[in-house]
Parts: structure tokens; sequence; C-alpha cells
């Protein structure tokens, strides 16, 4: 169904447009898009598979079409002057796409629109080491992360540039780039990728590109804005940093989002949120010593007034076909719209993790299981109140997990909820959410002594009892760091895939309305 692209693995490459312009100095225009997290059809506002009847009426957002199209339009509006399109990683899972395809469709549509490079996201190892060395080996422009040494990687050794350098209208950009160096828990690299620090990683690449005489340099990162925004202060010779895996709305219109771009040390920091629903132009103006002088631009929103390529269109449609039918089965109801946004889940008792707890934790009554408890970072979309469909729910719950029950110790689980509520800072997957039991926590404290008031049942926490817990198998298995569990008792991690857990208790329970019950709460 895929034809093989041609392979690209060299350090040196011509960009797709060059040209110099005529004013002193040097202009370079950088396109960028990230976590499109195989969003390759249109969303719906709640970040999810959007319906083609909602699309023909205009009421859906990006999609591979409509970033091909944004894109291609820009190539051409800046014609003959300098130009960059660059991927901040996270092309991966996300959509029944990924889950039938495992990256071909990405990597077809990558290719179609011609990257310069990407950087590797933390979950182009959800399926391993081969998945990324997939990715690596499909396209045809360079991957890079910096702060991976993979040459201990059967699969990987090789593939993954360290940096790269870009010529550009008669000047050689420098590509640096880093990866989150928590993705051996948010996601499944083997044990041969070993993480290094990224200001340290970064700093090496950046002496190593200025020794070559590279005196322009772009910092393509996916460590999410509050580490971009440290890079961008900590690490000279930086002149712009494009970056990911925050998920993070930059705009100069959007009311309430950051200024695009966040200035940082007097370094551009710049991202375009998530899911093919932007895409991010940045503008950069370098004096004759390399110096930047100026950095303008803005996210631009891919509504219905972007049109979609009509081939690329043609194409999804061919590819959805297969699996259209399960996607467009209704399973249940929703009485009205439920939360499950990446802010809400993340950061506090959200609607969607309260249904997904609480079917957890209806599936297994009887079994002496007392609490259910889900990563945040699991949840991946809202459901729209009405007719909830199996994509939706898929959408919602894309990675596969299975239903996993285990014994543990009381003291045990209040470690748990530490580590869930160690990184909410940084928005960190782990945050948990919970059904069978109830929790405060002091966002003020230090990390590892915020949780206080634990209640399992109505009663207060037994540190020294044995309390049962059911979860999804990438969290009983340190996933999130969550390591307190991988040696657990009694562990059991092949129960039925959490979506259809999901999609049975809602059609079970009737038209679900999940709300806020005070499971989780803040001093």
């Amino acid at each position: 169904m895929f034809a093989k692209p041609l392979l690209s693995a060299v350090a040196i490459v011509l960009a797709t447009a060059t040209g110099v312009t005529a004013e002193a100095g040097y202009t370079l225009h950088i396109v960028h898009i990230n976590d499109l997290h195989s969003r390759v059809e249109p969303v719906n506002r709640f970040d999810s598979t959007c319906g083609g009847e909602d699309n023909a009426e205009g009421k859906c957002f990006g999609g591979y079409a409509r970033v091909a199209t944004k894109i291609d339009e820009l190539r051409r509006e800046l014609q003959g002057r300098n130009v960059l399109v660059l991927d901040a990683g996270d092309q991966y899972q996300g959509s029944l796409m990924y889950t039938t395809y495992k990256g071909d469709a990405e990597i077809e549509f990558m290719n179609r629109i011609g990257f310069d490079a990407m950087a590797v996201g933390n979950h182009e190892f959800d399926d391993g080491d081969e998945g990324l060395a997939k990715l690596a080996d499909g396209v045809r422009f360079p991957v890079v992360s910096g702060n991976i040494d993979v040459s201990g990687s059967g699969e990987l050794a090789g593939k993954i540039h360290d940096h790269v350098v870009l010529e550009v209208g008669g000047e050689s950009i420098g590509i640096v780039s880093a990866l989150a160096v928590d993705t051996a828990e948010t996601s499944s690299p083997s044990a041969a990728v070993v993480f290094m620090d990224e200001i340290e990683s970064l700093r090496r690449d950046v002496a190593t590109l200025e020794a070559r005489g590279v005196d322009k340099i772009i910092a393509l990162t996916h460590v999410g804005l509050p580490n971009d925004i440290r890079i961008a202060e900590e690490v000279d010779g930086i002149d712009a940093v494009v970056g990911g895996h925050s998920h993070t709305l930059l705009s100069n219109t959007v009311e309430g989002a950051p200024p695009y771009p966040v200035m940082a040390g007097g370094t551009p920091v710049v991202q375009a949120y998530a899911y093919s629903k932007f895409v991010g132009h940045l503008t950069i103006k370098f004096d004759d010593d390399g110096n930047v002088v100026e950095a303008s631009g803005d996210t631009i929103l891919l509504d219905a007034s972007v049109a979609e390529d009509p081939a690329i269109k043609a194409r999804v449609a061919e590819l959805a076909g297969p699996i259209e039918e399960m996607k467009t089965r209704v399973v249940a109801r929703a009485a009205s719209a439920i939360d499950g946004e990446r802010s809400s889940c993340r950061a506090g008792e959200c609607e969607m993790g309260n249904l997904v707890t609480d079917a957890m934790l209806d599936r297994v009554k009887g079994r002496g299981i007392d609490v259910a408890l889900q990563n945040g970072g699991g949840l991946r979309a809202s459901i729209d109140g009405g007719e909830v469909t199996m994509g939706e729910v898929l959408t919602v719950l894309p990675f596969q997990g299975t239903l996993s029950t285990f014994t543990t110790k009381g003291r045990t689980l209040i470690d748990a909820l530490e580590n869930g509520v160690s990184q909410v800072e940084e928005g960190a997957g782990r945050f948990p959410q919970v059904a069978g039991m109830s929790f405060t926590w002091d966002p003020d404290a230090a990390p590892g002594s915020r949780v206080s008031g634990v209640m399992v049942g109505g009663s207060p926490i037994d540190p020294s009892a044995t309390y049962g817990v059911v979860t999804n198998n990438y969290v009983r298995n340190g996933g999130d760091g969550y390591k307190m569990f991988s040696d657990a008792d009694d562990a059991y991690d092949f129960g039925p895939n959490l979506a259809d857990v999901l999609a049975e208790y809602m059609a079970a329970v009737g038209p679900v309305a999940p709300k806020l019950e005070g499971r989780i709460s803040t001093k």
C-alpha cells in the first residue's frame, strides 16, 4: 500500500527553498508544526477526529490535507526567500490511523509535504526502537536528536543525527536538538538508548557547529516550553528555539495565549499547539555578524477557511476506509460534553478522568479492588455531547493499554500519588486521576511532600494495610514514573483493552454526565 521513499541520511542537506535576500543581513523564515499525534484526518474543537458531515459544514480543523495546503501556500508566498519547514516531533500516536498503520500514513504525508528536518518526539518510541527506526528509514529528511545515544541500539544505530547543517540561500543553518530525558518513563525506548542532559548536550553540539563556522543555529526540540525557555537562556549560540511536547499555543491573536514568539534571554522561542490545528511562521532577521536583530510571526489556525489539498484528502479517505466502520459505530451517548483536555487532566481532577477510572473500577468490582488510578497523560481528547462513536473513544484512549490489577501497601499508594503530582508545573502526564479514593495536594510544597488527606472508601488510608488497585498496564509496569508499581504483588497485566472497558461502561450506564466530585483538591 505504501511506496518505499528514498532515504536521506546526510549531515548537510540542501533545503527546499533557496535564494539570497536583497536586503542587508539575512532573513530566515521558519514554518513549523509540532505534536501532530497522528491527526491525519481533520479534528473537532475537542481535538478528536471530526466526522465527514461536520467537515463538510465547516466545523473541523487541521488534518494533513490542510497542513499541506497551508505549508504549500507559505512556500509560494515566500518563493525566492529563505525558508525552512521543521517538525518538532510526536508525529506518532493518537488516532486510529497510527493504531492501524503504525507510522506508514504519517511517513507518507510528511514526505509529501517535504519537511527539512524533524526532532524525535517521545512518542516516536511508543513501538520501541523499531518504531523510530521505521520513521528514520522512511522519511526523506534528517531526524535529529542530540541528547540521545543510540549507538548501542541495533535498530537505531546510525539513523538519528546529533545535529545537521542545512544550506539555505547561501548560508549554513545549523539544527541542534534535544528530547525530554524522561522519555524512558513516558514511552518505550530500549535500555540501549542512553539519554543525556539537554543543556550540556546542546552546548556540545553548538560548539561543534561553531567550530565549523556555522553562526546561525536553530534548536529544534521536544522538551516542553519551560525547558525551551531554559535552553534559550542558558545555551549560548542558539538563535531560536522551535519546540514541542507541552502542546503550548503561542499566539498574538488568541486571547490569553502567551505571545508568539516568547523572548527568553533575547532568544525567540516558538511552539504551535498540537493535533494539526496550527502552523507556525517565524521570521528571523540576522545582521551581517549572524546576530538576531528581529524576530516576529504568529501561529496560523487551520480552520475551514483553509482548503484541504484534494489529493491528500482523497488518500486519507482511502486509508480511512478499512477502519471507518469501526470508527463510526455508535457505542454510547454523552448527556453533555466531557472534558478531557490536557490542561485539565494533567493539573487536577477532570471529568474524563472520573469517567475512565469509574469504568475501570466498575469492570473489576467483586474482585477485591479498592481504587483505580489512571495517568492523566493517557487521556488524549474530550468528547462532545450526544452520540459517542468507537472512534471517539479510541481517540481518548489511543494507546491500546490493557487493564491491570495488583495489590500494594497504603504507603506505596501515597508514594504513587506523590509521583503523580510531582511534575504538575511541567504539564507531565503522570498526574493521577482516581476513583475509590480522594486526596489533597499542595502545589506550593516541594515535590515528594505535596500529598495529604488520602482517603480510601471514605476512610483515611492505612499506610500498612494492603489495597487492591486497578490501572493500565503502562502505569503498572512503571510508566510515567510509577516505578513503585513495577514489582507489585498479585499483578495481572492482561485484562481487556481499556478503550473497550470505557465503551462498554458508557453503554451500560446510559447517557453519561461525569462531574467533578472533589476527589482531588488543593490546599
